[in-house]
């Protein structure tokens, strides 16, 4: 096997104080993973993996994508070929992704779930794959396993609010692990899709056991499913929108709008922004009632290929970075939660690098002194997750805000195996602070300086989120 010469004990930490920031200080802290899209079925019943291909290659659109990009059949990424040939193709398309994070992320992920020191290519994949698959059989390698060997303290995944959650419900007593949900209500109201939106209403329904006929009635149910979710432990809610709308109330009749879609008529453009944004404040006013921590991931340009989504279906790798504004209607919806105090513990993401400053500044409009680091401008993320996106976003921060407040990394991902993105993440952090402390910008206060790194990557975040 070609040797891995690059991902060494000091890997992306390029001066001495770097090294001892990250090896002394935050190295071996725990992870708290408050945003991810794992398997809750898989964490209860510990699953264990045939092969790396189905804990590597399912459901990771960032590794098709770039299949794609090489020109690599469909057949050997979402197609009918065998796991052992999908991962023979993306061996082979690992040596051409350098520079992207793939190329990182890779080789940090074979080596400490692994053990394997070598460079992934074409003429060792049958091998790796053995070697990875044959580990995978191993009580080791299961998926709570997985979770042990990254110190994984807390798992939040992502949960529509028609789950039961019988599988967190499983891991609540649980002692290495917490197993959360996290309320991700956007069906709720996606009423752009008629049909579509009624057939969920229906679900809603046989779930609450309401009636769903009037706007109060669906208001009624998704506080009910509220106070469920609260009831198995849940504590956060997230949404993914393009940007975050806002309208008077005066302006519209929101019940005549519910209504009319509930009898099968299409709404407008504006008629779907101004319902998105009665149900998001009443569901935000909600949240503080509880005294859940709210996210908004905002800027996703979903759907761009009609042909590959009518053969694929949503979320297999062809959406985007979307450039929609965002401040203006953003700082009125956070201001309209305020006015009345009902802001939540909020977390903003941004998928357009564009609005790194314009969240950053909005954030610090609405910390009021009540809780450190009340708003949040969130980590780096999806196609920001690598390294020029997290040091830009951290810089942002840092020049705007408050770093110190930070509540660190996520890895928003499917696989069980993306939990190095932590270590790329602090080790990323460590050597910001390492260059300006040997540039002579900064300090040279080890003590002090660690305990910023420690907040960041972990005791901001322990003290952020009200798990119980």
């Amino acid at each position: 096997m070609a040797e891995n010469i690059f991902i060494k004990e000091d890997f992306l930490l390029h001066t001495e104080f770097a090294k001892r920031l990250y090896h002394d200080y935050v190295k071996d802290l725990p992870i708290i993973d408050y945003h991810n899209h794992l398997s809750p079925q898989m964490i209860a019943e510990d699953h264990q993996f045939e092969n790396i291909s189905q804990v590597w290659l399912y459901g990771d659109h960032y590794k098709w994508r770039a299949m794609r990009t090489l020109g690599i059949s469909e057949e050997f990424i979402t197609g009918n070929a065998t796991d052992r040939s999908k991962f023979i193709k993306w061996a082979e398309t690992v040596p051409f992704t350098m520079r992207n994070p793939l190329y990182h992320w890779t080789h940090l992920e074979l080596k400490r779930y692994f053990g394997i020191d070598a460079l992934l290519g074409k003429e060792n994949a049958e091998e790796i794959y053995d070697h990875c698959s044959k580990q995978l059989t191993q009580s080791s390698h299961s998926t709570k396993g997985l979770l042990s060997q990254m110190k994984v303290e807390v798992v939040c995944t992502t949960d529509d609010p028609l789950d039961s959650l019988d599988y967190h419900l499983e891991e609540q007593n649980n002692p290495n692990l917490k197993l959360l949900p996290a309320f991700r209500p956007d069906k709720a109201y996606a009423v752009q899709n008629t049909t579509a939106y009624n057939h969920y209403l229906n679900q809603l329904e046989e779930v609450s056991g309401i009636q769903i006929k009037t706007f109060d009635d669906l208001k009624e149910v998704l506080k009910s499913r509220i106070s469920y979710f609260h009831s198995r432990g849940g504590r956060l809610a997230d949404h993914g929108l393009n940007y975050l709308p806002y309208f008077e109330e005066e302006g519209f009749n929101v019940d005549h709008m519910f209504k009319k879609v509930r009898g099968g008529k299409e709404l407008s453009l504006l008629e779907i922004e101004q319902f998105k944004a009665s149900v998001l404040k009443f569901l935000c006013k909600q949240y503080h009632k509880n005294g859940w921590v709210q996210q908004f991931h905002l800027g996703a340009l979903r759907d761009n290929n009609s042909r590959m989504l009518n053969l694929l279906g949503p979320d297999t790798g062809f959406d985007s970075i979307g450039d929609f504004k965002q401040a203006a209607s953003l700082s009125k919806f956070l201001n309209h939660l305020d006015s009345t105090d009902q802001l939540s513990k909020t977390v903003i993401y941004n998928l357009n690098p564009a609005d790194n400053e314009v969240i950053a500044a909005m954030v610090g409009n609405f910390n009021d002194g009540s809780v450190k680091g009340k708003v949040q401008f969130g980590s780096a993320w999806w196609f920001l997750d690598q390294k020029d996106g997290m040091e830009k976003q951290i810089n942002s921060l840092s020049n705007i805000g408050l770093l110190s407040c930070f509540i660190g990394m996520l890895t928003d991902s499917r696989s069980f195996l993306s939990f190095p993105r932590h270590e790329y993440f602090r080790r990323i952090l460590c050597n910001l602070f390492g260059q300006d402390v040997t540039l002579g910008e900064l300090p040279r206060d080890e003590k002090w300086i660690g305990k910023l790194a420690s907040d960041i990557c972990y005791y901001n975040a322990k003290s952020y989120f009200p798990f119980k």
